[in-house]
């Protein structure tokens, strides 16, 4: 079959029916890559979805993409749908919606307007009150579900309900790979709000290998889910324990529900069951969280032996940081001898006492005051670095391996924040940060910001980089800070993406910078912050720490 930006070619269809277009792409997609793991049902709704009438397929898309289950007849009129009453029939028909699904009061009041819902419970007494409180009023009086024609049998309307939405969800999910994008995608990309690095897929670039993985995927999300809903977390823990996540995609997935779920425990008090979740959990920060809730339940030796095994190897300088902390802790509870801890020279103090600004952040006020004609001062943050780094490295962000694109509208790789990313991309690295031994680097950068620039990418921050600050950092950043930068995002990138100074001052006319860090009055460094400054202090880089107070306070 032919393709067309990766997808294959369809019919072509009336402009108005953009979205059904898009429809037919993502479905000839699944059809083209994963036609070994769709079930009956699934085939049989491909395979029929396409013999229907335009009208009937359009309605239903546009139910899919729209904001449900239930929908009212009358605010489905769309000029080239025509009757949305003619067209739901075959809908009705082949079971994808129903036109007599019971309703709660909540769902009710969501598709009928105040107006309706008092001529409806002839509750026009109750007028003054806002919808939410009409709907408190009659709750406790109307809480069995019926069809909406038993709920407003006067009003002479249909409502029809998807009953296709855990299907749809499935073939959204083999599609993306995940259940944050929707089929707004392609639209976006179509319209230009969104642009993608064209990356080379083969046509067995998937996710998911066995219907098993994708089964698991939705089972984690149901768990999820039943989580932040306030379930008991014994049970969903126990289904989670029940599945069998067999790629690392899906242990990573479940690491992270764990972590969360156990966070979620810990501020509910419930410390047993939390220590449980993190003891089974190599996410992130699970270890020192289980630390920690060792240290809340009074095993404080416990907590101290397996907070000294991980001093030997911590997993990150995030977990090194908080470690130094709690061993400082169950040393003093446990009467051990504290070892002396090495002073680190503090960062450069900057004191200002400024204006209140008006609707300003402090930031924007320090940069203000300190900016100057020939020492301009720009508020970076984490966007600077991050977005050099992009554009020097693009080519193996991007680079097509096994594992890491799947679709058209991927930001970047799936497997970004997997613990072997540098690794598997070693040499592409090696190659592009070889270019900062001699000026090789600038040409890139520029090159690369000019050929890409707006497309999505995990790094760099298009609205945040101009032309003028992009000249002025290559001018001033020393290829050595800039190496320094690289290597260390590319050692943990979740955490070393964030943390770096606000602002950043040039000197253009020497060659030079410094960074600083903004605290307004009562703020004080994060954890994050203070590893970075760490580093830029190791590394001989200017960084100043300012501290502002109001001249009114």
């Amino acid at each position: 079959m032919q393709t067309v930006s990766g997808f294959p070619m369809q019919p072509q269809l009336d402009p108005s029916l953009y979205y059904l277009s898009n429809f037919h792409k993502a479905l000839a997609w699944l059809r083209e890559r994963h036609h070994d793991l769709l079930l009956d049902e699934e085939q049989a709704f491909l395979r029929r979805f396409g013999e229907l009438a335009l009208p009937s397929q359009a309605l239903l898309v546009r139910m899919i993409m729209r904001k449900g289950p239930h929908f009212r007849a009358s605010k489905l009129v769309y000029a080239e749908i025509g009757c949305p009453r003619h067209a739901a029939q075959a809908l009705l028909d082949a079971g994808w919606i129903h036109n007599d699904a019971e309703l709660t009061l909540a769902e009710l009041f969501d598709l009928l307007r105040k107006e309706e819902l008092l001529e409806a419970f002839a509750a026009r007494a109750h007028r003054a009150l806002k919808k939410a409180e009409l709907l408190a009023q009659l709750a406790a009086e109307h809480s069995q579900p019926r069809s909406f024609a038993d709920w407003c049998p006067g009003l002479d309307e249909r409502v029809y309900s998807l009953a296709i939405n855990p299907l749809c969800e499935r073939l959204r999910l083999m599609f993306f790979g995940n259940l944050r994008q929707d089929w707004s995608e392609f639209v976006l990309a179509e319209l230009g709000i969104l642009r993608y690095e064209p990356v080379a897929l083969s046509a067995d670039s998937r996710v998911f290998r066995q219907r098993a993985e994708v089964d698991c995927y939705l089972a984690l999300q149901r768990c999820r889910e039943r989580g932040e809903a306030g379930e008991p977390v014994a049970e969903v823990l126990q289904q989670i324990a029940a599945l069998d996540c067999a790629t690392p995609f899906l242990v990573m997935r479940r690491a992270k529900l764990l972590f969360r779920l156990g966070q979620q425990l810990e501020r509910a008090g419930e410390l047993e069951h939390a220590l449980a979740c993190y003891s089974d959990c190599p996410f992130a920060g699970a270890r020192l969280r289980r630390i920690r809730v060792l240290e809340r339940l009074g095993r404080a030796s416990e907590a101290h032996e397996l907070a000294s095994q991980a001093a030997a190897a911590p997993e990150n300088e995030a977990e090194a940081q908080g470690l130094e902390r709690v061993l400082l802790r169950l040393r003093r509870q446990l009467g051990l001898a504290q070892p002396r801890k090495p002073q680190l020279p503090a960062p450069a103090r900057l004191d200002l006492c400024l204006p209140r600004p008006a609707g300003q952040s402090v930031e924007d006020g320090v940069k203000l005051h300190l900016s100057e004609p020939d020492a301009p001062v720009y508020y970076v943050e984490n966007s600077l670095i991050c977005s050099l780094f992009g554009l020097l490295c693009w080519p193996a962000i991007f680079a097509p391996l096994p594992g890491a694109f799947f679709h058209p509208f991927q930001s970047g790789p799936q497997d970004l924040l997997s613990p072997d990313f540098q690794a598997r991309r070693a040499e592409l690295f090696a190659t592009c940060l070889a270019q900062l031994e001699s000026a090789a680097y600038k040409s890139t950068i520029r090159q690369t910001y000019v050929a890409k620039y707006g497309i999505q990418s995990p790094f760099v921050f298009w609205n945040a980089l101009d032309q003028a600050l992009l000249e002025q950092a290559l001018d001033c950043l020393p290829a050595a800070h800039l190496r320094a930068w690289f290597q260390r995002l590319l050692d943990d990138i979740k955490a070393n993406r964030a943390g770096m100074p606000d602002l950043i001052q040039f000197w253009p006319a020497q060659q030079r910078y410094r960074m600083i860090e903004v605290k307004g009055p009562g703020d004080r460094l994060q954890d994050n912050q203070r590893r970075w400054l760490a580093f830029c202090a190791e590394h001989g880089m200017p960084v100043d720490v300012c501290y502002v107070q109001w001249a009114d306070a």
